[in-house]
Order: C-alpha cells, then structure tokens, then sequence
C-alpha cells in the first residue's frame, strides 16, 4: 500500500499517473469495454507527465506572481485589464492545446466522463485556480449549446472549444451579489429586454475568471416576479465586435487567502448586450415567456452542478497532493535514528489520508458514471443529483483535513512557503465555499429528497453495490456495517420526511454525513468484491 517514496525528492517533476495505482484501477472498474479504457489510458497518461512535470513548477511560480488590475492605459482611457505572469498564460495555453476544456475536439470522438474527470483531477493536483477558469469554461460552452441556437451562440461555442490557444475563449459565471450570497433570490440586477437582445445592470460580488470572454449571469427580467424563480439566466460577451468594452468594469480584484492565480473580482455591468439563455431562444428565437418561465434558475444550477462536481474533482486533487507530498517527506526525513515512515502513527496517518482520498474518490467517480452504473437513465440522473452535493461537501473537507494533516508531517518546514504544502492548506479552504458551503449542500441534499425523493435511487445503488460482495468471507463484516449504515440512513430519510421544518433543517447535516459515510462504505465494498473477482 506504501512504496518506498525515498527514492523521489518532491512531487513535482514525477508522472502523476503513473505514481497513482488507485486512478489505473478507478478507470479498470468504471470502464469495461477496452477500446474506451485504451482511450483513457492514452489521455489520462498523456495528462499525468504533462501536469506533473509541466504544469506543476509554472503553478508554484504563478502562486508568488498572481494577477494585477491594470485600470487605465497611458491615455487614461478605462481599460479594464488583468495582467498575469507568463506561467498562468502558459500553463493555460498548454492545457488548451491538449484538449482539457474540449477532449472531444481532441480527440475526435466521446470521452466517457470518468476519464474527463481524471484529467481534472490531475490538474487539480497542480493548481486548482486553473481549473476554476478553464472548468467553466467547458460549462459556459454547455449552457449556450443547450440554450441559444443564434448564429452569435454557435461561434460562441466554437471559440470555447477550440484548440488553439489564440482563438479559445474563456468562460465564467456570475451568481453572487453583495445582499444576496447563498440567497441568490435576493438578486437584483435587472435585465431589460431590447428588441431580440436584452440589457443588464446593476452589480455582480465574486466574479471568478473575470477577465474570461463570455459568462453566464443571472439577472431579473423587468416585470418578473421576486425570489429566484424570478431570475433569468443571460449569456453575456465582455467585449462587443469592435473589441469595445460591452458595458463591463471591473471594480477591484478580491485579496484572496488561496487559488491566487485566478482573478476573482467586483464586476458592474452598465447595460450590457445580453442573449437570453432559454428554451425559448434553443427553439427558434428569443422570447420573454423564456425568461419569465420561472426556469431561469434551473438552467444556471445546471452550470452549478457540473461545478460543484468539479470543486469535488479539486478536492480530491488537493488530498492526492497532500499525501504524496507527505509521504515522500516522510521518507526522506530521518529523525531519532530512522526515516520518520517507519514510525507507527506516520505510517497510520498516511495510510489513514490515502484510504480517505479513494473513499471520496469512489463517490465522486460514481457521480461521473452514474449513468452507466444505474438501471437506467432516469435512475442515474437521480442518483447523481443526490451524490454531487454529496461528494462535493465530504470531499472538499476531507482535502481541508489532508492538508493540514500533511502539513504536520512537515513539521515546521510544512508551515514555510517555500515548501509546498502552505499553498495547499491555502487554496483547500477555498474549495469548502465555492458552490455553496456546507450548510447550502446539506439543504440541496434535503431538497433532492422532498423534490425528487432521489435519496431512495441513491440508497437502492448502494445496496446494489453490497450485493456484489456475496460470496466474499473476507468482506462479511465489512457489508454488515455498511449495510447497518444503509438501514440507518433509511429510518432517518423516513423520520426527516415528516419531521417539523426547524427539525428536519437540524439535522440536515448529520444525515448528509450518514449518507456520504454509507455510499463511500458501498462503493469501497463493490470496488474490493470486483478486486476479489478479477485478481483474487
């Protein structure tokens, strides 16, 4: 379960793939027929050099350089620009090129979305900051794809997805304004409607990515009702043909505590051109039933979600780094006559982070295949709108955790920037914010079950899961805790159910842990029967 890391002077530099036998056997499991599992291991080793090896040094080299605002040129014209270090603009035009936004484009063929999430997680190992601008970009491409059938959406979608690294776009989104927060339904910048366009004003809190080139922002139509199923979603260019600034400035960069390399910032937006996004304008045309439908909320928390799965995927990243980190060190430091490893609490506590990092790896991988794994699609919608906020709250915390865990296997050294695990410990609290915190994850995991009663899809494939250990001796025990757990978490679902609002709220938490505790027992449980099965 350990090798001997002795051998390796840091992470940075290594093969991440190949250093990594828990991701080979994730992709083994979650891909069965072997020409897309030929596929992953031909992507998935590609990225593993070029991130260990390339992407990794430029990342601690854009943490100590990160971006400025640079308000006016020598004119003193409003310019509105962000400056960045050479290593961010490299490693985003290496990762471009190689497909990470659009592996499809690369590749010329579907990517099963397990080996797009071992890219992420990848990345994530060496900088979570790119991935936040490079991961909404895919997500932007997705909302105008689905919700604009313009002439303007489709070279939107291009430029998104392209390969060359001068013509690709980025993406982002702006949900968060100053009296709003998590309580998005307090909103008010307006949108006004202006022939087959729409005008937005008004002012948006925590813009990440806020140099990108188009965004998806929520915003109320004038005549719209208050609350969120008010708010419609609005796919907004930040520059007009002519290069122009379209009706957008940016008010200051945010002095965050971590994932320095992207620019988070407060944006205004003075009457914007805005296209709406809606069912309305994919059918042939803007209308303003679109963007009063009471729907415009669920197309952004479309985006929301594949970003929450991906803040998981960051999680996950962070913990990899975590461990390896530590564990190298504990193999090259020798204190009281012997290397720190052969100690019996290191040795735990190292064991302890990897058995964690594949436990929210099961979950989180489960969310990628769900669709696959499932009885059906219908089935494995469900079961990933539960087990996202699900991954995202335990794995993120679990990467906070990690952090701080390996940290102190540095001992002091661990606490000095220039070693490499204060950025982690730094960029992991991040991750337990962006896309809801652990409260607003929690009542989403309540709401999928009152809305969609997806709680019982989730638990019906967690006990699908146990019973592929039948006939393993050797995992008896382990299926009778797990299962214990299931039936648990069943007789607290059903109490929630009809408990009072202040109860059920209560204890919203507890019971999402119960149900992450019980997936990532099912999960754990089904990868070692399928072990057992293949390898004896």
């Amino acid at each position: 379960m350990l090798p001997d890391y002795a051998e390796f002077e840091q992470a940075m530099g290594l093969d991440w793939y190949r250093m990594d036998p828990n991701l080979s056997f994730l992709l083994d499991h979650y891909l069965p027929d072997p020409a897309d599992r030929a596929f992953a291991e031909d992507h998935v080793a590609r990225f593993g050099s070029l991130v260990g090896e390339v992407i990794a040094p430029r990342a601690e080299e854009t943490d100590k350089h990160g971006p400025a605002l640079r308000r006016y040129d020598r004119w003193g014209y409003d310019v509105d620009e962000i400056v960045h270090n050479a290593s961010w603009t490299e490693n985003k035009a290496d990762l471009v090129r190689n497909g990470f936004v659009s592996l499809e484009t690369y590749a010329g063929r579907a990517a099963p979305a397990v080996v797009g999430a071992s890219l992420s997680y990848l990345v994530s190992q060496a900088e979570t900051a790119i991935y936040c601008g490079l991961g909404m970009t895919s997500g932007a491409a997705d909302i105008i794809e689905r919700h604009s059938a313009t002439a303007v959406g489709d070279d939107m979608v291009r430029r998104l997805r392209s390969l060359d690294p001068d013509e690709a776009w980025e993406g982002g989104m702006f949900l968060t304004e100053r009296q709003g927060g998590s309580d998005v339904g307090a909103n008010t910048m307006r949108a006004v409607e202006d022939g087959e366009e729409w005008r937005l004003f008004g002012d948006k809190h925590f813009c990440s990515n806020v140099d990108a080139d188009v965004f998806i922002v929520l915003a109320r139509p004038d005549g719209a009702p208050g609350g969120s199923r008010g708010l419609g979603t609005f796919i907004v260019p930040r520059h007009l043909p002519d290069g122009s600034p379209n009706g957008f400035s940016i008010r200051r960069l945010k002095p965050k505590l971590g994932t320095v390399g992207v620019p988070t910032g407060e944006v205004t937006l003075d009457g914007a051109r805005a296209w709406l996004a809606g069912t309305a304008a994919a059918t042939g045309g803007q209308s303003a039933d679109a963007a009063r439908d009471g729907r415009g909320i669920n197309r952004m928390m479309e985006m929301v979600n594949g970003s929450r799965f991906g803040v998981a995927l960051m999680g996950l990243g962070i913990h990899r780094r975590s461990f390896l980190e530590a564990a190298i060190y504990a193999a090259r430091r020798s204190q009281f006559g012997s290397r720190i490893d052969a100690y019996p609490l290191v040795r735990e506590t190292l064991v302890d982070l990897l058995v964690d990092l594949e436990a929210g790896m099961a979950v989180t991988y489960e969310c990628a295949a769900a669709e696959r794994t499932a009885s059906d699609v219908a089935t494995g919608r469900l079961v990933r709108r539960i087990l996202v906020p699900l991954a995202k709250m335990r794995c993120t915390r679990m990467a906070l955790g990690a952090a701080s865990t390996a940290l102190e296997v540095f001992g002091g050294n661990g606490y000095m920037e220039d070693w490499p695990m204060a950025r982690q410990l730094r960029d992991a609290q991040c991750h337990t914010i962006w896309e809801g915190t652990e409260n607003i994850l929690c009542i989403d995991v309540r709401r999928a079950m009152r809305g969609e009663q997806a709680h019982l899809a989730l638990l019906a494939r967690m006990e699908q899961a146990l019973d592929t250990a039948a006939g393993h001796k050797v995992l008896a025990t382990t299926v009778d805790t797990v299962a214990g757990a299931l039936a648990d978490a069943r007789t607290a679902a059903s109490y929630l159910e009809s408990a009072s609002d202040d109860i059920a709220l209560l204890q919203s938490r507890r019971f999402a842990e119960l149900l992450a505790d019980a997936s990532e027992g099912a999960l754990l449980v089904e990868q070692a029967a399928w072990a057992l099965d293949r390898d004896g």
